[in-house]
Formats: structure tokens, C-alpha cells, sequence
């Protein structure tokens, strides 16, 4: 839902003592009151940027999101009937003099595509898409990835270590007869298939995110996050309550760009001026989410617990995600690369991986398409993050 508040460039502001010190919530309860500093000239937005930069995510809030949450400042507000959070857009802070709206995915929009999202709704600029699905996109609704979120994806398939001791990499998975359980849609179970390191009849796409099939036959394989999974299974899920084993995807050629922060692409231009000033604070909010995740954690369990719509996240699992993200490398800078830049290489492996794959499906793919048709460094600030 776009918010119709005006936020001023020194806002004075009333802070819920609901959630951590910095967080504020729509929720009422004694307040306190802090002033926020305008930012500085690069950093200010008013009247270059819309007064409200809507996001679109592509799944509930998670770790995976932090340096985007890490913009929401603390006077925000929730929308728990439009699973959103809107609030001033702060850089290291300090007052953008705009307003930020970041909007739930998956689930909260109907399981649509985040490019169809952008395209039915112009007070959407930006949202958080991967490669693969901004290939499937490319003839219908294309869109250009301005930023890199993270680097490398965190998805893996994971096994019980009890009845598969064995078992280290993917390929001793496809060596087997195991079944492994994905959701319908995906692209890595084709792609695993196309390297012999699974075999098609292995491939069950019925999986519906909930552990207990895995609970009750832990002979199956199924998909999961390196951010999440480990964790939930072991601390969270009292039915299995130890650790499980896992394989990421990203090591057997997976190697889009997860969740890369994207524009229309027939609004590029209009945004020009925005994006520039806009996509270094972004990848600043990155470098200082990896460096301290504690205030972005605190929004995001704050909010799920107030969208109350099913998706559950733990303080624990937001900081055992953060700590991936920064210990596997999922979030950060490529070698040679700044924080937020596009290995351009890297998308034309992608497409040349999954254009067939996606094709097959039935999708409709931009003829000839190239890098260029997908991301775009015009406005990553190369000095920001190159050693992380």
C-alpha cells in the first residue's frame, strides 16, 4: 500500500519501545522521541526519486532481505492487511527525505512473479528478482537488475546424515535412488538433471515448504536455504530436532544472481537520475547489514510476527541467516568486484544454462537475448565494498 504520509527532511519521530531501541512498529505502547539528521547532499533523494519507493520482494521477510529492511527507518509504520512496511528511506541513518515501501512476496501477492508485480503496479520501482526469472520474463515483462543483492544463491539440497553417512556432494545423491522433493517451478532440478548429477526420475516437485514429509521419511532429499534450514530443523522443528546435511546448488552450476534489486526496463531512463543515487546507498546498506545485522533483524521478526500470516521467523533463524549470508559468502562483493556489481560473464552463463531449460518449460524468452537485456552496472558505485 503506498503511503500518503509526508516525511520531512528532519522528521521528528515517535519510536514503539515494542521492538528493540531502534525499531518503531504500528503497534501503540510507551514511546519515546528522536530526531533524525538529514542526510547528506549525495544522498539526498527528494525530488530526484518517487516520495515513496515502493519495493516488491520476492518471498516473506528474511535475512536474505536485510539490506533492504536496513532502509526502513525507525518511524515506520505496518500495513498488516497489505503485508507492508513503509517508513523514511535512511542512508546510514540519516534522513533520505523520502519514504520507503517494502511489500511481502510469495505468499502476500499470490505466489505472482515479481515482474508482473512491477508491471500492474506503478507505485512499484523496484523488486528483488532472480536471474533465471528475469530471463523467463524477458519477452513479457523484462526487467534490468541494477544491483546485486547477494552473490551467490544459498539454496541447497539436504538429507538426513543418519541414513545417508555417506553422502557429501549432489552427485552422491543422483548415485542413488532417493527421491528428491522440489518445488514446481524450479529450474535447478533440470539443470542437476542436464549434468548427470541427478536422475529425472528422482524428481518429485510437490514440495510445499512444510517439514513434515522429511519428519516422517527422512529417505527423501529435499530443498531448502543454508540460511534457514540447518537451523530451523535442528532448533525449531521439535519433531526432528538434530542436524541435517546439505549440499548448495550454487557449487554444481547455479550460478544466478538471487533476489538482484530490478527495474522495468521500459523505465530505466525515468529512474536514471534516482538509481544513481539510490544504488550506492543500497550497497552501503549491504556492506553495514553484513557488519551488523541486529536493527534490520529486529524489523523483520517485528513485522512477520505482526503480518501473523503463517510465515514464521525467529530471532534465532534471522541471526543464524546473517551469519551465513557473511560466513558461505552469500552476500558480499565478488573477487574484483564492488558490493552490489554484476559479473557480466556470469549472466551470459546463466542464460546460456537455462534459456533451453526455461524454453522447455514453455516459457517465452526475449530471441537473442544478451546480458544487457538482464543487469546493468551504470549505477554501482565501484569503490564501495571491492574487499568484502
Amino acid at each position: 500500500m503506498r503511503s500518503t504520509r509526508s516525511i520531512p527532511v528532519l522528521a521528528t519521530i515517535v519510536l514503539s519501545t515494542a521492538v528493540l531501541g531502534a525499531c518503531g512498529s504500528s503497534e501503540t505502547g510507551t514511546t519515546e522521541t528522536v530526531s533524525l539528521e538529514p542526510a547528506a547532499a549525495d544522498q539526498a533523494l527528494s525530488g530526484i526519486c518517487p516520495d515513496v519507493i515502493g519495493i516488491q520482494m520476492d518471498w516473506e521477510p528474511e535475512a536474505e532481505h536485510g539490506p533492504l529492511y536496513n532502509l526502513v527507518g525507525p518511524d515506520y509504520t505496518v500495513d498488516t492487511a497489505g503485508k507492508s512496511v513503509t517508513g523514511t528511506l535512511v542512508a546510514d541513518g540519516k534522513d533520505t527525505g523520502v519514504a520507503v515501501n517494502v511489500r511481502a512476496g510469495g505468499p502476500a501477492i499470490g505466489f505472482q512473479s515479481v515482474s508482473s508485480q512491477l508491471y500492474v503496479d506503478d507505485d512499484l520501482m523496484l523488486g528483488t528478482i532472480t536471474t533465471d526469472g528475469a530471463i523467463s520474463a524477458s519477452q513479457s515483462q523484462p526487467v534490468i537488475a541494477v544491483a546485486a543483492l547477494m552473490k551467490k544463491s544459498p539454496q541447497i539440497l539436504m538429507w538426513d546424515p543418519e541414513t545417508y553417512p555417506d553422502w557429501k556432494t549432489l552427485g552422491d545423491i543422483g548415485k542413488s535412488d532417493a527421491t528428491v522433493v522440489v518445488n514446481q517451478g524450479n529450474v535447478f532440478g533440470p539443470m542437476l538433471v542436464s549434468r548427470g548429477l541427478l536422475k529425472a526420475d528422482q524428481l518429485d516437485n510437490s514440495y510445499d515448504g512444510a517439514p513434515a514429509r522429511f519428519v516422517a521419511d527422512p529417505t527423501i532429499v529435499q530443498q531448502g536455504y543454508a540460511t534457514a534450514e540447518p537451523y530451523t530443523y535442528e532448533n525449531e522443528v521439535g519433531a526432528w530436532g538434530r542436524p541435517i546435511a546439505s549440499a548448495l546448488i550454487a557449487d554444481e552450476g547455479y550460478v544466478v544472481y538471487p533476489q538482484a534489486i530490478s527495474v522495468r526496463a521500459d523505465k530505466l531512463a525515468e529512474h536514471e537520475a534516482c538509481l544513481a543515487k539510490l544504488v550506492p546507498i543500497i550497497q552501503q546498506s549491504t556492506l553495514d547489514y553484513v557488519a551488523d545485522p541486529s536493527r534490520a533483524n529486529a524489523i523483520i521478526t517485528d513485522i512477520v510476527t505482526q503480518y501473523n500470516d503463517g510465515w514464521v521467523y525467529s530471532e534465532g533463524v534471522a541471526e543464524y541467516g546473517a551469519t551465513q549470508l557473511k560466513e558461505q559468502g552469500f552476500m558480499g562483493a565478488e573477487p574484483g568486484l564492488a558490493v552490489g556489481q554484476f559479473d557480466i560473464a556470469r549472466i551470459q552463463e546463466t542464460i546460456d544454462t537455462f534459456v533451453p531449460i526455461l524454453q522447455q518449460s514453455g516459457a517465452s524468452i526475449k530471441a537473442d537475448i544478451t546480458p544487457d537485456d538482464i543487469a546493468t552496472n551504470q549505477f554501482v558505485d565501484t569503490s564501495i565494498g571491492a574487499e568484502l
